[in-house]
């Protein structure tokens, strides 16, 4: 079998920690931003419920909607070494889902201690981790928050000098993200066979 460095040529490069060569340089992006950078602005193209695999190297996996940025995760699944078992991306998905528990029990804390500065921190926490899964609503919500809480608009891009406004956003904003992040949870438990 011909190759190209050290894996066949044909198979798609599996992620690693301990990688010598990085997938971009360290000063440009960390992982996260790139992945963000790569697939926040388009969304997936509309896939079957049980969708062929693609050349680009596609696990046939189901629909998920625009809940979740097929290409992202499948970049999370391409790092288990079993495919049948998954248990590396399956203890990330269900890590984040904890995680995720936890932060909005905070944020809901800090809504109610009218806290911006935390729901800021909170938001751009939980944007962070969600973006690394593909959960492309629940990240774009948790971008808001994140902006409301640095007394900005929802871009990021303008000042809001009213505290109580930029509560406000971020308790409206709330609603979505708890709801979008409820579907997401149900699919990808249905995915690991455990909803």
């Amino acid at each position: 079998m011909a190759t190209n460095g050290n894996r066949p040529q044909g198979r798609p490069a599996r992620m690693s920690f301990t990688s010598s060569a990085p997938a971009a340089p360290a000063n440009q992006h960390s992982g996260s931003s790139l992945l963000l950078q790569r697939h926040s602005k388009t969304a997936p193209p509309p896939i079957s419920p049980l969708r062929p695999a693609s050349d680009a190297g596609s696990t046939g996996l189901p629909d998920f909607g625009d809940n979740i940025d097929l290409l992202t995760f499948e970049q999370i699944l391409e790092m288990d070494d079993d495919e049948d078992e998954r248990e590396f991306s399956r203890s990330i998905v269900f890590g984040f889902f904890e995680q995720a528990e936890a932060t909005f029990m905070k944020m809901d804390a800090s809504l109610e201690s009218k806290d911006v500065a935390q729901l800021s921190s909170l938001g751009h926490f939980l944007k962070g981790s969600s973006a690394t899964l593909g959960l492309t609503k629940v990240k774009d919500a948790c971008e808001k928050i994140q902006h409301y809480g640095a007394f900005k608009d929802e871009t990021g891009t303008t000042e809001v000098l009213d505290k109580e406004l930029c509560l406000e956003r971020i308790k409206k904003t709330m609603v979505p993200l708890k709801q979008d992040y409820a579907e997401a949870e149900i699919i990808l438990k249905r995915y690991y066979g455990t909803s």
